[in-house]
């Protein structure tokens, strides 16, 4: 197959023009009238050649043994073509390719035992579908700050060769929208030297840095289905607690507020229909924002940048929530290194953020990647906006940390003496300000190592308190005190 840089060498007509891989293309004529711009690496600069539309099984022909693969993630993820990339390294005998990504959906076949040594999953942030090959070493997962993601690209530690990603469709001037994940993606389009766009009528048209044009894809491909959806349940009693907690007690009039998707933060929003003037600068929202902009809560009026605009990297919720963002010029969806620039987050008034657990140690500690040795996440956007609160410009920021007492399952504290052996530390205790149950807010900010126990345990559940007591004087040779 032709490379991407013969094809479009055709084109060019003899001019010295710079690839979307940084490489160049030396062609014959001096005397040509062409500019810089006949070849841009910006993908929203529209080009001077088509996509070639085609079937899934082409377009993956031309991934080769040891290519790394990129593939869009979220409700973004190309799922079709993705099962048409593991079928054609099958079917080829390819051996040692990678395929990064961010959170993907759907059931990931290039990780199965029957694809080892033929793909190699590398995640910037796991989901469910990679955690099992990930224990069993089949699969890689790297530590990493959301906001950092970019750059593994733009430093070329990671080189797609082929980038795989979902899009809508083309509009009269050949633009697309990345539509629910901006996230990483541009910086690993960017930097690829093949394009293959999953074209799906089903994908909402999002502004911001979302646009691309269809002449920087290399194959596109018509998959017209649903986007994976998730949300939408009926939230636990003590979610609902918690997230009364937290609107009555910490989220302002005025305030910025950044929360991930899932029955706490759905809980927070449905809280807030009484407050005035919010706005949301986050990595991603859930659907529970829809109701806070039909009743005039959510305005983002007082935000000194973006103002009057929802900022949100990547999205995944129901199907209500797709309507709702697709063509709406009130949401701007922004790669996730602007999103979660710890300067851009301090910049918003009383910025708001809250974010999850898997559990807390008696000192503040946060561990939300790995439950022990075994990797269940990642960091994510956890430390970037927890941090970006706290340097709020107003001095009113509120990092928040919110979990349930207990494991709904086991019914162990998530409020332990330590955290769990080979488990990793997201959020030091010197980030943490507040954490949050459904039993209250343990202020830690400021705490010495004893005042931190006493207000944790006071927040943990009833059966718990008298051993987390107990363990507190074990470990610091004193009671936990107020």
């Amino acid at each position: 197959m032709a490379s991407a840089v013969q094809r479009l060498s055709s084109r060019f007509n003899g001019v010295l023009f710079k690839t979307r891989w940084g490489c160049s293309a030396v062609l014959a004529s001096k005397h040509s009238n062409k500019t810089f711009f006949t070849y841009s690496p910006e993908i929203a600069q529209p080009l001077n050649r088509e996509p070639k539309w085609t079937t899934a099984e082409e377009a993956v022909s031309c991934i080769q043994s040891n290519n790394t693969i990129f593939l869009s993630g979220a409700a973004s993820t190309p799922i079709h073509i993705a099962k048409a990339m593991t079928e054609h390294g099958k079917k080829n005998n390819l051996k040692n390719i990678t395929v990064c990504h961010m959170h993907t959906e759907g059931d990931a076949p290039y990780t199965h035992k029957e694809c080892e040594g033929i793909f190699r999953s590398c995640s910037f942030f796991m989901a469910a579908n990679v955690r099992k090959p990930v224990a069993e070493g089949r699969s890689d997962c790297i530590p990493i700050f959301l906001s950092e993601i970019p750059l593994l690209f733009h430093r070329g530690i990671f080189k797609p060769d082929v980038a795989i990603v979902q899009v809508s469709p083309p509009d009269n001037h050949g633009f697309c929208s990345l539509g629910t994940s901006v996230d990483c993606v541009r910086a690993a389009m960017t930097h690829s030297k093949i394009i293959i766009a999953q074209v799906n009528k089903n994908m909402p048209r999002t502004f911001g840095d979302a646009l691309v044009h269809q002449s920087h894809f290399d194959f596109a491909v018509h998959v017209d289905v649903p986007l994976p959806a998730h949300g939408g349940g009926q939230p636990a009693e003590s979610e609902v607690k918690m997230g009364q907690i937290i609107a009555d007690n910490l989220v302002e009039d005025g305030a910025t507020l950044q929360m991930g998707i899932g029955s706490i933060p759905d809980s927070v929003l449905k809280a807030l229909t009484n407050h005035k003037d919010l706005g949301i600068h986050s990595e991603m929202f859930s659907v529970g924002v829809i109701d806070l902009v039909k009743k005039g809560a959510l305005t983002n009026h007082n935000k000194p940048i973006n103002t009057g605009k929802i900022i949100s990297s990547f999205l995944i919720g129901t199907k209500e929530l797709y309507d709702f963002v697709d063509n709406n010029p009130i949401l701007e969806m922004k790669v996730v290194d602007y999103t979660n620039n710890t300067h851009i987050i301090s910049r918003h008034p009383k910025m708001t953020a809250i974010n999850s657990a898997i559990e807390v140690d008696l000192t503040g500690q946060v561990s939300a990647d790995s439950i022990g040795t075994r990797m269940y996440s990642g960091f994510g956007g956890q430390i970037d906006f927890i941090r970006g609160a706290a340097e709020g410009f107003d001095g009113k920021g509120k990092p928040i940390i919110a979990l349930q007492s207990t494991n709904p399952k086991t019914k162990e504290s998530k409020i332990t003496p330590f955290i769990k052996q080979g488990g990793g530390v997201v959020t030091t205790r010197a980030h943490v300000h507040y954490v949050v149950t459904e039993y209250g807010i343990a202020p830690l900010f400021g705490k010495s190592l004893r005042q931190r126990a006493h207000a944790l345990i006071n927040i943990a559940h009833p059966d718990h308190r008298e051993n987390l007591e107990k363990a507190a004087f074990d470990r610091l040779k004193c009671m936990p005190s107020p």
